[in-house]
């Protein structure tokens, strides 16, 4: 009898240490792929080895394929300016419908204390920063040093400055420019605590015709360390993008798709330091497409 209760308060004290570990096994391969997703969208998943383990994860978009659209996850009441409630990426892309997605502007507030001890949770309000616009209504407003993705009827525009221009469909902001004119943009890649980390942006052409959503994973040693700031500006540069705008990254670091109806993560998002956890974020980008 001692024997089966220690035998069985021996499998319930290893049960979680279990259970963290298959989650490992639940992530991306480390391998490198190529694929077409939708009309007009492709996807590449690149495993690096130096300057140490990385795997990037990129989205191409032809913004003139028929059936593409972006959307900017709305706000709760846009016509009374009413910010957002948290939702991860995969209960964005579900509720709707869109056919790839990412997690977009910084936020706050924001606590990560332990597993079950952080906010927001799904569907607590939350508060982007920077501007945010949603089917021409905007109700997050323009705030000194976040930079804007703008969408017009033809075009994306994406500016070193808060606010997006008159017109615009769908806008949302991020931090600093990391690429300008097809060059690093210098004054905002020269941080001294420019760490490797797990990062999100969005890159365009000059013509605002073609767009890359550029998501690299981090914070899970062996597996994938992140990249630096200037490492995201030069892979954006390779990809032949004009201007590309670094996104909220760290845990909230996610790329989600469409497949047979529901969400599938592509990427290995670290939320709470549990690996394939999701993190709540106060909003989004996504696209609608057409099958192929």
């Amino acid at each position: 009898m001692k024997q089966y209760l220690f035998a069985a308060g021996t499998a319930i004290l290893l049960l979680p240490l279990i259970i963290y570990g298959g989650l490992h096994f639940l992530r991306p391969p480390q391998t490198d792929q190529e694929q077409a997703l939708f009309r007009g969208i492709s996807y590449q998943r690149q495993v690096r080895s130096q300057p140490r383990p990385m795997i990037i994860h990129i989205v191409s978009i032809d913004l003139t394929a028929p059936g593409v659209k972006p959307l900017v996850t709305p706000g709760i009441l846009p016509e009374q300016g009413v910010e957002t409630k948290a939702r991860t990426t995969s209960e964005f892309l579900r509720e709707f419908k869109v056919q790839v997605a990412i997690n977009a502007s910084y936020f706050h507030h924001f606590v990560e204390n332990t597993p079950w001890d952080y906010y927001p949770h799904s569907s607590d309000l939350s508060y982007p920063l920077g501007e945010v616009i949603s089917h021409g209504y905007r109700y997050s407003k323009p705030e000194p040093g976040w930079r804007v993705l703008c969408f017009l009827k033809n075009r994306a525009l994406m500016l070193d400055r808060d606010e997006c221009p008159k017109g615009t469909i769908q806008g949302v902001a991020g931090s600093q420019i990391l690429v300008e004119g097809g060059k690093p943009k210098a004054k905002n890649l020269e941080q001294q605590n420019d760490k490797p980390y797990p990062h999100v942006a969005v890159a365009i052409d000059q013509a605002g015709k073609k767009l890359w959503l550029i998501v690299v994973d981090g914070k899970q040693p062996v597996y994938s360390e992140g990249v630096t700031k200037k490492e995201l500006a030069n892979i954006a540069i390779a990809l032949g993008a004009d201007t590309a705008l670094n996104f909220d990254g760290g845990g909230s670091t996610t790329l989600v798709v469409a497949k047979n109806t529901e969400a599938k993560v592509l990427n290995a998002p670290i939320h709470t330091k549990i690996p394939m956890r999701e993190r709540p974020v106060a909003n989004h980008l996504g696209f609608y497409a057409e099958s192929l």
